[in-house]
This record gives C-alpha cells, structure tokens and sequence, in this order.
C-alpha cells in the first residue's frame, strides 16, 4: 500500500469512527413524509389532483370547503387545493434554483480566496463583505428593481444574495485543510496542486456546504414568498403561494380559506425543511466532534 492510499485510508478510517447513528424521531418522519408529498406535488402534481389551478369558473366564487373543493374556491372560482399542489412546483423550485447558484458560486469563491489569499482574497473578501453588510431580502429586492419582475430574475436575486453566506464558510475550511497534517504529507510526495485540491482539500471544505443549503432553503422560500407577494416574481394567474397570498388579502374577512391554506403551505414547508436541516447539522457537529 502507497503512503497516499494509506493517507486516503486514515481520512475515511476516521470519519466512520466519528459518524454516531442518525436516531429516526417522530419530528423526523412527519417532516420527512410532509417533504415528501412536497416533492409528489413539484414533480407530479397530476398525481394528487385532477382540477385545473388556471381555469376560473365565476359561478362558483368563493365557495367554502367541501366534499367537491376540499379547500374551497378562490375569488375567481378556481379550486385551491389544486392551487396550493401546484404552487409547490414554483415555490420549491425557485427556492431549491436560488440556493443552487449561491452555493456553486459561494463555494466556487471560497475555495478561490482560500487558495490564493493575498491581495485577490483581500479585494474578493471586502467585496463579499459589502454584499453581506445588506439584508437579504433587501439586496435581492433591490437587484429586482433593476432586472425586473418574473421568475428569472427572481431566482437570480435571491441567488446573489446568500452568495457571501456559502464563501465565508468554504474559504474559512480552505484554510484550515491547507494546513492539516495530511495536505502537508500529500504535498511532500509530490502530488501535483490540482489533484491535491481536488482530492484532498474541495471534499473537506465544501462538507458543510448541503447542510447551509438545506437550513438556507427554508429562509429563501420565505424570501421568494414574500417577494412574490410584492408582485416581484411570477405573475398571476400563476399558482405561487406568495402571489396567492397577495390575491387573497382583500378576501380575508369573507373567505379565509383563499389565504390561510397556501400560507399553512410555506409555514409547514418551511418548519420542514429547517427541521431537518438542524436535525443533519447535530448529526455532523457529533460527527466532527466524536
């Protein structure tokens, strides 16, 4: 066995006797389960609902819920339970798209300025920090004003704008892997700088990178929500829960059922995903610790 294999082998020997057993709890399944109808309703809708969530029918303006609409009917007649279905499609997708892009480009940055350091991680570095110094949903809202309503540009918003978030924890891992014990062998043996990096250091320091996303997910879903009730992202008749919501303020004291249901949609969905976002988050800080 080569000194590197045996290097590889110390590096996995380690993480499995660190690694303590995920406990399924009660929390645990019902979010999982609620996440997976979730899912059913972003890649099939068709699978739990046959009614159209465009088509309006005036005739049936706001009904309550009963047998024939199990959530009731808008201020235009259409179903909201097939509104709610089918605005997971455009809820999950934006948040899960936006959290994409910073994440890649987050980690891409990190690794960059951990890497180079110097003047081109000082200048990148004050840079991501002019970025973070804004809240969110602010700099998203204001990079909107500038691109414009619509799906899109929405997505590209919220993306840069949790770009900082992923960079300042990948760059802080690049750091300190640089410097382990194992790197610093890996380098003696005369490894090439691009192979080191790929094999030794980008699996280390991007490993915190799927939980921020996960926790990060449930806060962007709120954001797009909130920016789509603004009327910042897609247009009616769009089945999105923030859009539905904004329709449905001006119902409310005579048809709650229009707003409570896709808002209990983000509320449920949102408590979800940061539930087991922090439940993964205990299980790799007991990993890392052990």
């Amino acid at each position: 066995m080569t000194l590197l294999g045996a290097i590889d082998q110390s590096e996995r020997k380690g993480s499995r006797e660190g690694i303590r057993p995920f406990k399924l709890s009660p929390g645990t399944f019902l979010s999982a389960l609620f996440l997976a109808l979730v899912a059913i309703a972003t890649i099939w809708p068709q699978a739990l609902t046959t009614a159209d969530p465009i088509v309006a029918d005036p005739l049936r303006a706001q009904l309550p819920p009963s047998l024939t609409h199990l959530l009731g009917t808008d201020h235009l007649g259409r179903d909201v339970l097939s509104r709610v279905i089918y605005g997971a499609r455009y809820s999950i997708l934006i948040g899960v798209s936006a959290v994409a892009i910073s994440a890649i480009v987050g980690s891409f940055l990190g690794l960059f300025c951990g890497l180079a350091r110097g003047i081109i991680d000082e200048v990148i570095s004050r840079f991501l920090d002019v970025i973070s110094s804004f809240p969110d949903l602010l700099l998203a809202l204001v990079l909107i004003s500038f691109t414009g309503p619509g799906t899109v540009n929405l997505v590209f918003a919220l993306g840069v704008a949790s770009i900082p978030r992923f960079a300042r924890v990948v760059r802080a891992q690049t750091f300190v892997i640089a410097k382990s014990g194992y790197v610093e062998q890996a380098k003696t043996f005369g490894l090439s700088r691009s192979l080191l990096v790929v094999r030794h250091i980008l699996p280390h320091a991007i490993a915190q990178v799927p939980i921020l996303a996960t926790i990060g997910l449930g806060s962007t879903i709120i954001q797009a929500a909130g920016l789509s009730f603004l009327g910042m992202g897609p247009q009616p008749p769009a089945p999105e829960w923030g859009a539905m919501l904004a329709e449905a303020r001006n119902y409310l004291r005579v048809a709650w059922w229009i707003g409570v249901w896709p808002g209990l949609a983000i509320t449920l969905t949102v408590i979800a995903i940061t539930f087991l976002g922090k439940r993964w988050q205990l299980a790799f800080e007991g990993r890392r610790s052990a």
